[in-house]
């Protein structure tokens, strides 16, 4: 009897390779990876449900053909039967159902799956979700009965509100809080700037002795990005340019030689806004007659207000703002109250 050797077993079919391609909305369609449109290119099918994916146009520029299929999860499997590799567009809420689809089928133990690979055609940039507030502050400035009628004017409140909830988070060390008022800063800013970008002129007219088309000149917040971005580089000579600043005193002597070159103004006690707080504005005033060399002796006169003009001098001369320092006392003098009734802090 003659032994026969059992035939061997058929090699196992390959079982492909799902690639699923993400893209940031934030960076203009068509600006993918390397390994994107390699992947893209190499692909067997690429798959998209949806006929109006942004990134479409520009795949068939670039001369890769694009199949509108909305497969589930169990025919995209099958899709990938010997070896192919399907790359699958993602887009809308159907993504959800398909991963779960493939999540579940890969638990199952029945079905031999394919590689399954998320590749990120493109990345959000630091800063990318600002481009989702403007678009936000867009809507809610078109739609909104209560947003779409606010003014430069009518803002000014909510201005001084938010920066002062801010300036608490930060004496209170509250991170959530802190993280909570930057954001209703920022969207003062970004209010601010959509009303301006809408031109007009403010409430009560150009302002007296102004240039009526320079007071109702639109702008955007990208033009208050750019001027930001250009008086950051100007005025850090030692970091964008060939000046040396080796302490924080260089730093400022750059900060006021540059702003001083900028503003070309004829008193020091120009650009002080006179509607902040009082002993803030005292402490500016010294300080700018302090750096400005200007000799002059403080007022005197009777009462509390002279006293206190000398006390803010003498702290901004010391190198203390005073009213940190005053709102630091306040702060104790309220918990020592609160304990002496009885109250938690």
């Amino acid at each position: 009897m003659t032994d026969t050797a059992a035939p061997a077993p058929a090699p196992a079919e390959p079982a492909g390779r799902i690639v699923l391609l993400t893209a940031s909305h934030r960076v203009a369609p068509g600006l993918l990876s390397w390994q994107a449109w390699e992947t893209l290119r190499a692909a067997d099918r690429v798959l998209c449900a949806d006929p109006g994916h942004p990134q479409l146009p520009y795949l068939r520029e670039a001369g890769v053909a694009v199949t509108h299929a909305a497969l589930d999860a169990q025919g995209l499997v099958e899709a990938c039967a010997g070896g192919r590799t399907i790359v699958v567009l993602p887009g809308g809420e159907g993504d959800q159902r398909l991963t779960d689809g493939l999540a579940r089928l890969a638990g199952s133990g029945r079905v031999a799956m394919p590689d399954l690979e998320l590749l990120p055609g493109s990345y959000d940039l630091p800063g990318a979700r600002l481009l989702d507030l403007v678009q936000v502050m867009d809507r809610v400035r078109r739609d909104c009965p209560w947003t779409s009628r606010q003014t430069h004017e009518g803002l000014v409140k909510y201005a001084l509100e938010e920066a002062y909830e801010l300036v608490e988070a930060i004496e209170d060390g509250d991170r959530d809080a802190l993280r909570e008022e930057l954001g209703d800063v920022l969207l003062q800013v970004v209010f601010h700037a959509r009303i301006a970008e809408e031109g007009g002129a403010a409430e009560g007219g150009a302002a007296e002795g102004g240039d009526e088309e320079e007071q109702t000149r639109p702008f955007s917040i990208d033009d208050v990005a750019g001027d930001l971005v250009d008086k950051l580089v100007r005025r850090h000579p030692h970091v964008f340019g060939d000046a040396t600043a080796d302490s924080p005193e260089d730093v400022k002597a750059h900060w006021l030689a540059t702003k001083a070159v900028e503003k070309q103004r004829e008193s020091v006690t120009d650009g002080i806004p006179l509607g902040q707080p009082a002993l803030a504005l005292a402490a500016k005033l010294a300080g700018r007659a302090r750096t400005g060399a200007v000799a002059v002796e403080l007022p005197r006169g009777e009462g509390i207000g002279y006293e206190l003009l000398e006390l803010a001098a003498r702290a901004e001369a010391a190198g203390t703002d005073p009213e940190t320092a005053l709102r630091a006392a306040a702060r104790a003098y309220r918990d020592a109250i609160r304990a002496a009734e009885g109250v938690g802090a």
